[in-house]
C-alpha cells in the first residue's frame, strides 16, 4: 500500500478548533482551572486498548496544540500502522491542564477515524488477490468528511468523489427527472469538462447495454445486483467503462464481490457504520 502525505495542518485546523470551541465553551474547562495547579507539568500516553489500524494521530497532534502550543506531541505509531492493545500510539509532555482540556477532543477524534481505519482494511484484506479496490460513500457525519475520508485511505480504501462539485454522478432520481438514460448522458455529454469523469448508477443488465451503446459514461455503478447479474455485466462492460459495485456491501461479502472482477466496490458503512476503536490516555 502506497501511504498518502497527510494534509496540510491548516486544512484540518478549522474542525479540531470547532470541536474544541463546542467542548470548552465560554469558560474553559473549568474542572481543571480548580483543581490542576497552573505550575502542574506531565507526560501523558495515548494508548490503545484494541487491535486495529491507527488513524487520527496528525489530528490529535492538533488538538493538543492548539490548546497549548508549547506540548511537545511525539507520534509514536503512525496513521495507516497496525496497532495492538497495549501499545503507545502518542506521548504528550508539558502543561497538565493543557494535556487535560485537549484529551477528549483528540480522543474524539482519533478513536472514530481509527475506528474507520479499521473496518476499512477489514474490507480491504477481503479483495486479496483481486484488482477489486475498497472505496467510501457521501455517508459520512456532517462536519467531518475531510477527517472520515482520510481515515479511509489510512485504512487501505478509496476514495470516491468528496461532494456534488467534483464528479458528475448520476443516479436513479436523475434519470427519472430527466426523461431517460439517453437524455442524461446527452446532457452530460454536452455539459461536462474534458477533467471531469461521468458515473452513472445502473439496476439491471438491460440498463447497462443501454448505457454501454449510449455511450458517455466513465464509470458504471452496478447498483444492488446479485452475484451472478454482476459477473455478467463485468463481461458487458470489460474494456470499455470503470466498474463499481454498491448497495448492501457489507463485510461478509466482499470477497464473494471482488472474485466478479469489478473495478471497486463502494460501501457506506466503512464511515456510517465503523465503530470507535478504544483509546485512553493515561496519566
Amino acid at each position: 500500500m502506497i501511504r498518502q502525505a497527510p494534509l496540510p495542518d491548516l486544512l484540518l485546523e478549522p474542525m479540531v478548533r470547532a470541536a474544541l470551541f463546542e467542548d470548552l465553551g465560554q469558560n474553559g474547562d473549568i474542572t481543571t482551572r480548580t483543581v490542576i495547579p497552573a505550575e502542574a507539568r506531565y507526560t501523558a500516553r495515548l494508548n490503545a486498548r484494541d487491535t486495529g489500524v491507527v488513524s487520527g494521530m496528525q489530528i490529535a497532534r492538533i488538538a493538543f496544540h492548539l490548546v497549548d502550543p508549547t506540548l511537545q506531541v511525539e507520534t509514536l505509531i503512525a496513521d495507516s500502522t497496525p496497532c495492538r492493545a497495549g501499545d503507545t500510539l502518542m506521548t504528550i509532555e508539558g502543561s497538565a491542564a493543557a494535556i487535560l482540556s485537549g484529551e477528549r477532543v483528540a480522543l474524539n477524534f482519533a478513536g472514530r477515524m481509527t475506528g474507520i481505519a479499521s473496518l476499512t482494511s477489514g474490507f480491504v484484506a477481503e479483495t486479496k488477490g483481486t484488482q477489486t479496490r475498497i472505496t467510501c460513500t457521501r455517508k459520512t457525519t456532517p462536519g467531518l468528511r475531510m477527517v472520515e475520508k482520510q481515515a479511509v485511505i489510512h485504512g487501505g480504501g478509496s476514495n470516491h468523489r468528496f461532494g456534488l462539485s467534483d464528479a458528475i454522478l448520476i443516479k436513479d432520481n436523475h434519470i427519472a427527472a430527466a426523461g431517460g438514460i439517453e437524455a442524461v448522458l446527452s446532457a452530460a455529454k454536452a455539459g461536462v469538462s474534458h477533467m471531469m469523469k461521468v458515473e452513472i448508477e445502473v439496476d439491471t443488465l438491460d440498463q447497462l447495454a443501454q448505457v454501454l451503446e449510449t455511450g458517455g459514461a466513465d464509470v458504471v455503478l452496478l447498483d444492488n445486483m446479485s452475484t451472478p447479474d454482476l459477473i455478467r455485466a463485468v463481461a458487458m462492460a470489460k474494456g470499455r467503462v470503470t466498474t463499481e459495485a454498491s448497495g448492501n456491501m457489507k463485510l461478509e461479502r466482499i470477497a464473494e464481490v471482488a472474485a466478479t472482477g469489478v473495478d471497486y466496490i463502494s460501501s457506506g458503512a466503512l464511515t456510517h457504520s465503523a465503530s470507535t476503536l478504544d483509546l485512553g490516555l493515561d496519566f
